[in-house]
């Protein structure tokens, strides 16, 4: 079991940036699958971006062009880059590790309840 650190989150104005990290225990470069996901009160956890183990990055739609995510492996950590900030990505965000072997494949990669590890979230607040 990987725990899972979040940090970097905070208040920023419109069209601004934040870099989020999330700090593994443990090594992810055998990791499956691990993303980047967000969530706000009465709100379905929303998958943002994910990087599969062939390198392969996919992003939601929301996101495309303003957020990059990439991982460090020699550092066991997780990014995820975020510009041109709106106030509709006011939101805790959380990092998740692995989906469960025989359910992997491209189309879970933004889907919640397929991933078996989760941090405890970091939130960040756009301002108008």
């Amino acid at each position: 079991h990987v725990q899972l650190v979040e940090s970097g989150g905070g208040s920023v104005q419109a069209g601004g940036s934040l870099r989020l990290s999330c700090t593994a225990s443990g090594s992810i470069v055998g990791a499956n699958s691990v993303a980047w996901f967000r969530q706000v009160p009465g709100k379905a956890r929303e998958g943002v971006a994910a990087i599969a183990i062939d390198g392969k990055s996919k992003y939601a739609d929301s996101v495309k062009d303003r957020f990059t995510i990439s991982k460090d492996n020699a550092k066991n950590t997780l990014y995820l880059e975020m510009n041109n900030l709106t106030p509709d990505d006011t939101a805790v965000y959380l990092c998740a590790t692995h989906i469960r072997p025989a359910r992997m494949n491209w189309w879970r990669l933004l889907q919640a309840p397929e991933y078996i590890n989760w941090g405890q979230g970091t939130q960040v607040t756009v301002s108008s």
